[in-house]
Formats: structure tokens, sequence, C-alpha cells
């Protein structure tokens, strides 16, 4: 029953910046962890940046110091500010969410995906 839904993707010139957001829906008790992961053409998917309930947070070195990971609990949102972006950031964008549904168990979850391109 649950869903991540993912928007904001799309295309950026290098050194712009994108917004990427995901709500989690469905049967939740309640949410642990919340991230990003990316996979670029022929490359294996990788974490980008990742949350937790408590707001830690934990960053690709590829990424720091230019992408922000938030989440807003009321809203099962999670977010993903990318600043100053790359040509080497070009990727499928995947939401993940580490919670737990109507039965207590917990399971990790994934969204559609979606497609960020940093071209000129």
């Amino acid at each position: 029953q649950v869903q991540l839904v993912e928007s904001g993707g799309g295309l950026v010139q290098p050194g712009g910046s994108l917004r990427l957001s995901c709500a989690a829906s469905g049967s939740i008790f309640s949410i642990n962890a919340m991230g990003w992961y990316r996979q670029a053409p022929g490359k294996e998917r990788e974490l980008v940046a990742a949350i937790t309930s408590g707001g830690s947070t934990n960053y690709a070195d590829s990424v720091k110091g230019r992408f922000t990971i938030s989440r807003d609990n009321a809203k099962k949102m999670v977010y993903l500010e990318m600043n100053s972006l790359k040509s080497e950031d070009t990727a499928v964008y995947y939401c993940n969410a580490d919670l737990r549904g109507g039965d207590f168990k917990l399971r990790g979850y994934w969204g559609q995906g979606t497609q960020v391109t940093v071209s000129s």
C-alpha cells in the first residue's frame, strides 16, 4: 500500500539548481530514514544523501556542499535541493524510505525514479 511519488526532475544548465520532492503515502505507521539515490548510465546505483528521523544527514563526497537533503515529517516528504549542478550529476534519481507499515515491519521502499539532466 505504500507509495513514494517523486517530482522536480528535468533539464538544467551546468551551475543551475533543481529541487526534488518525494511524498510518502499509504499505510504508514512511522518513517525512519529517507534518502536519495541516483544511477547514471553504465553506473551502479549510489547513495546521494540520507536523513534520519532525528535529522542526521549523510552525503556522498561528490555532492557535499552542493546538495541539501531535508524532510517534513508532517507532510511525510523528503526533499533534495541540488545547487551548482555539474554534468556528472546527470542520472535517474530515486527516492528511498525505510519505514514501518501497518504491520509494523521495517521495510525499504523506492520511488519510480526521476530523470535529472545537466547539459548546456
